[in-house]
Formats: structure tokens, sequence, C-alpha cells
């Protein structure tokens, strides 16, 4: 599939079947997100793979949206790492890289058969307490992940894009 096709087949996937993950199908999925580029090459990106029951449990109580996964990433931010622009303060790469990251992954997964949903509906702080970051270590977005149930289909808005002129401008 080449990559047009695999953007536009690609949907957030919110049923999954109980078949678990393999472990050659995350060893590759983890690849894909170790080859993302970030900020001077920092890699401030660390991803934890929740499978257990104990973290699985923990992730429910924060979100609704995990959707019934047994895989989830929960993709966090090292602050000590992130790129830091020196013509701007307070300007960072740091959430950009870690969403170049997921993006890698959401499309590497979808080439070996495996639905994700980007989830930003959770409280970041209660996340980051429940499984004891540190200060230095954000999260950033989590990332429910299997194998997409016979009936999982994209909601409808999935397919209503804006027309590229209104969202481009040649300037």
């Amino acid at each position: 599939m080449d990559f047009f096709e695999l953007a536009k087949s690609r949907y957030s996937v919110r049923r999954y079947t109980d078949k678990p993950i393999s472990h050659e199908h995350l060893d590759r999925i983890l690849e894909a997100a170790n080859e993302a580029p970030t900020g001077c090459n920092n890699q401030p990106f660390r991803i934890f793979v929740a499978q257990s029951q104990e973290a699985l449990d923990k992730l429910n109580k924060l979100s609704r949206c995990i959707f019934g996964a047994k895989t989830v990433f929960i993709f966090a931010l090292n602050t000590d790492e992130d790129w830091k622009n020196p013509l701007e303060k307070g300007i960072r790469a740091g959430v950009q890289d870690v969403s170049i990251v997921a993006s890698h992954v959401m499309f590497a997964a979808w080439e070996l058969g495996i639905g994700t949903c980007w989830v930003n509906y959770f409280s970041n702080s209660k996340l980051d307490k429940a499984f004891g970051f540190p200060d230095n270590l954000k999260s950033v977005l989590i990332m429910p992940m299997g194998y997409p149930a016979v009936d999982s289909d994209p909601i409808p808005m999935h397919f209503c894009c804006k027309a590229l002129e209104e969202t481009v401008r040649f300037i």
C-alpha cells in the first residue's frame, strides 16, 4: 500500500478484537517511532506500552476512550530533552516531536492491520500522577490500539474534508 492509500484508508478505531498484538508487530511499530524526526534529533519522547491489567485499569479510570483495547501507548515528553528555540523564549519542539512520533506509530500500525485512536480526552496531570511520572515527564496523548473488530467503522465525519482552498494559502 502506498502512503496516500494508507493515509486515506486509516481511521480512528474504537472497537477492537481480543487478539493480542504480536511481539513482531509491536517491534515494527516501535521501530517506526524511533525513526521519526525530532528537533535536533533530541528524541525527547517516551512511549509506555500499557498491556498489564493494572495499567489498563488505571487508564480506563482516567479516560472513557480506551475502547476495550488490550494495548495502549502512552506518549510522554521529557521536558529536559526537547529542543528550545534560542530566538524566542518559551518556544519548544517537544509536543510537536511527540506528535510526529505518534503519527509514525499510527501509520505503521495501520500498515500492519492494527487500528489506533489518538486520544486527548484525559487529565494529563492525573495520568502523570497515576503512573508516577517525575516532574520532567509530561504525558501528551494516549493511543489505544489493536486489530479492528469486524463491526469497526469510521465515524461519519471521518470522510468530510475541507477543500484545499479553505486550508491552504500560497504566499
